[in-house]
């Protein structure tokens, strides 16, 4: 199974970008496979964005996510 999580970018310096996924989680991720721009969402997978979102999306399924997961914790 395959997991890929959108992300909000939040700097980018060459192919590297900062990524917030939330709840103060903030990475790096490889951005050479998109056109990543600050302030847009993008989906990860392992480490390397792999498709930029558009804000409704992204923000929906990051949603579901916290639904799932506050759902497990019940």
């Amino acid at each position: 199974m395959c997991l890929a999580i959108p992300a909000k970018v939040l700097e980018i310096q060459g192919d590297v970008a900062k990524v917030d996924f939330g709840q103060g989680v903030v990475r790096d991720v490889n951005v050479m496979l998109v056109e990543a721009r600050v302030g847009k969402y993008v989906l990860v997978h392992a480490g390397y964005a792999i498709q930029v979102l558009d804000q409704e999306a992204a923000e929906e399924t990051l949603r579901l996510w916290e639904e799932l997961l506050t759902y497990d914790e019940a």
